[in-house]
C-alpha cells in the first residue's frame, strides 16, 4: 500500500512540476496551444463537423452563422466552418515541407560555407545575398508565375525565399562553434568533418535552428495566404485560407464571415507561432 501511494504521490509532483514549469512560461504555454490546437482540428477535423468541405447546396448559399452552419455558408452553399478547419490541414502541409525543404537545404549550404571558408565560402554566400536581393514574396511571385499555380510549385516558392534565412543563420552558428576548444580538440585528434559537424556543430546548434523554424513557420503561412489571395498558389475547390479570403472579397457586402473566419484563422496560426517562437527563444537563449 505504501508503494502504490508512493507512485501516486511522485505522479502528482511530476505533474506539478510540469504546471509551474508551464506558469513560468507563458508564451511557450500560450503559442503551443494555439498551434496545438490548429493541429488537432486539421487532422481530426472528420469528427469535429459532419459537412464536407467540398459539398455544394446552392438553396442555402450565403448564410449567416447559425447553429447548423457555426461560420455560415458561402456562395456555393459550402459549410465554412467546415472549409476552415479542413484549411488547417494545407497550411500544416504547408508549414511543414516548406520550413523541411529550406532547412534541408539551407542548413548543409550554411554549415559548409562556415566550415570550408574563403572560396566556397564566398560562393555560397554570394548565391545567398542574390536570394536576399529579393522581397520574399516578391520572389515567391515570380517563381509562381514561372512554374504556375498549384500546391507544390507554391511550397517550392516559398522554400526558395527561405534557404537564405537557414544557411546564414547556420554558417554563423559554425563560425562561433568552430573556434569552441572541443572542437579544435576534434580537429586536432583528426576527426572527419562528419563526425565534427554531426556531434559538435549541429548538435550545439539545434536550439537556434528550432527557434528559426518556428518563426519561419508564421512568415510561410502568411506568404501562402498571400499567394492563394492573388490566385497565384493553391487552387479551388481546395480549402486554402487565403483562397477562401479571395473568393469572400465579392461578398464583403453582403456576408462579411466569407472572408472573416479564414483571416481570423491566418492571425491566430501566425499568433501561436511567433509567441512560441519568442517564447522558446527565450528558454534557449543562455544569456537570458
Amino acid at each position: 500500500m505504501s508503494a502504490v501511494t508512493a507512485v501516486e504521490t511522485k505522479r502528482k509532483s511530476r505533474s506539478q512540476l510540469f504546471l509551474r514549469w508551464l506558469w513560468r512560461h507563458p508564451a511557450i504555454t500560450f503559442g503551443g496551444a494555439l498551434v496545438a490546437a490548429i493541429v488537432l482540428l486539421g487532422l481530426f477535423a472528420p469528427f469535429i463537423t459532419h459537412y464536407s468541405p467540398y459539398t455544394q447546396d446552392l438553396i442555402d448559399t450565403l448564410l449567416p452563422p447559425s447553429a447548423d452552419h457555426l461560420f455560415g455558408t458561402d456562395d456555393y452553399g459550402r459549410d465554412i466552418f467546415a472549409r476552415v478547419i479542413y484549411g488547417a490541414r494545407i497550411s500544416i502541409i504547408e508549414v511543414v515541407l516548406s520550413v523541411g525543404l529550406a532547412m534541408i537545404i539551407g542548413i548543409p549550404l550554411g554549415v559548409l560555407s562556415g566550415m570550408a571558408g574563403r572560396y566556397i565560402d564566398l560562393i555560397i554566400m554570394w548565391l545567398m545575398d542574390m536570394l536576399f536581393a529579393f522581397p520574399g514574396i516578391v520572389l515567391a511571385i515570380l517563381v509562381v508565375s514561372i512554374l504556375g499555380g498549384g500546391l507544390i510549385n507554391l511550397l517550392i516558392a516559398i522554400s526558395l525565399f527561405a534557404i537564405p534565412v537557414y544557411a546564414r543563420l547556420s554558417r554563423n552558428l559554425t563560425l562561433g562553434l568552430k573556434r569552441m576548444e572541443y572542437v579544435e580538440a576534434a580537429q586536432a585528434l583528426g576527426l572527419s568533418w562528419y563526425r565534427i559537424v554531426v556531434h559538435y556543430i549541429l548538435r550545439n546548434a539545434i536550439g537556434p535552428i528550432i527557434v528559426q523554424s518556428t518563426l519561419t513557420a508564421g512568415t510561410v503561412i502568411l506568404a501562402a495566404a498571400s499567394l492563394s489571395f492573388l490566385g497565384l498558389g493553391v487552387q479551388p475547390p481546395l480549402p486554402e485560407w487565403g483562397t477562401m479570403m479571395s473568393d469572400g472579397r465579392n461578398f464583403l457586402g453582403i456576408n462579411i464571415y466569407l472572408s472573416l473566419f479564414p483571416g481570423l484563422a491566418i492571425m491566430l496560426t501566425v499568433l501561436g507561432f511567433n509567441v512560441l517562437g519568442d517564447g522558446l527563444r527565450d528558454l534557449l537563449d543562455k544569456r537570458s
